[in-house]
């Protein structure tokens, strides 16, 4: 039995020390072979060098470093299609993700019906109040839309077998929204909830506008219901109009008055253009999605790494 665990890192020079420690005891309670993927996704401080130092004196490090920033998603990615582990992992550097939960994980894959078991928050404790709200309602509405199954306080953070790994990685997809991926492959999921841990060290690299970017992302990856909601609000302001330039006629028919008023003139002109413009953004968005997509550009391109078996190129089909 071989355990891979993928670590992405992003400026986490400081925290990767402190979870390399964590991961070696835990892996000498499981006592089986273990590669660990770190991928440094284009970090500006000295997270590479930190990973080369660890790899020099443990065989097991293996280190994929991007020739730029490419994104979590991509670390991700790289890391799945290199695995070679018969249970594989993905878990944070910065030890928000504990590595002692990974036992008692693996303990259920081997002696339950799962696939995989998924990591959770039991309480969003730390997290500002207006952030926590968002996120709940985030998932509310991308299990209503779409076909994605995700779990209120769902992590990155989940051990997964072998058969699910090669269904996640045969969406060679260029936009990609794991949370979502992971959901819609489907495979038998057991949920471990925990307790919500801060980072050992380090800054978070996700604000409220990235956040905001990648919660739209998923609802566009995942559904189409966005582009049903344009159109019906076309069909509405059209049939308004219509109403509307009735509502004019008769009157200036009935009473000779037309309708006066600069003002409510420019409103509705205003109000109109304002939906046309919401919904030409909403196709722009899904037709970004295809441009990028046609262009089969790699996910993510490796300029060093120590591991013999690495793919540095990654396309979509």
């Amino acid at each position: 039995m071989k355990l891979s665990l993928i670590v992405p890192c992003y400026n986490e020079a400081q925290a990767i020390p402190f979870l390399y420690e964590e991961i070696d005891k835990v892996i000498k309670q499981i006592s089986c072979e273990c590669e660990l993927l770190f991928v440094d996704d284009g970090s500006k401080d000295n997270t590479l060098m930190v990973l080369k130092e660890l790899a020099q004196k443990d065989s097991r490090v293996i280190y994929l470093s991007f020739s730029r920033n490419f994104g979590k998603e991509a670390a991700m990615y790289a890391g799945l299609c290199n695995a070679t582990g018969d249970y594989i992992a993905v878990m944070d550097a910065d030890m928000q993700d504990p590595p002692s939960l990974l036992p008692q994980m693996l303990d259920i894959l081997q002696t339950e019906e799962y696939d995989c078991v998924a990591t959770r928050r039991q309480d969003r404790e730390g997290e500002p109040p207006i952030r926590s709200w968002f996120a709940k309602k985030f998932y509310a509405i991308i299990n209503k839309i779409s076909d994605a199954d995700i779990v209120d306080g769902a992590r990155d953070f989940r051990l997964m077998k072998r058969d699910m790994v090669d269904a996640i990685v045969a969406m060679s997809e260029y936009n990609r929204f794991s949370k979502g991926i992971f959901g819609w492959v489907g495979f038998k999921t057991h949920w471990l909830s925990y307790k919500n841990v801060e980072r050992i060290a380090g800054e978070t690299k996700w604000n409220f506008w990235k956040l905001t970017k990648y919660a739209i992302d998923g609802i566009i990856n995942f559904s189409q219901v966005p582009l049903s909601i344009a159109s019906w609000m076309g069909i509405l302001m059209t049939i308004t109009a219509f109403a509307m330039l009735i509502f004019v006629v008769v009157r200036k028919l009935l009473f000779g008055d037309p309708v006066d008023g600069w003002a409510s003139t420019i409103c509705v002109i205003l109000f109109v253009g304002g939906v046309q413009t919401f919904c030409t953004g909403v196709a722009g968005q899904y037709l970004g999605k295809i441009y990028l997509e046609s262009k089969h550009r790699p996910h993510y391109i490796i300029s060093q790494t120590n591991g013999a078996h690495v793919e540095k190129v990654k396309r979509s089909h």
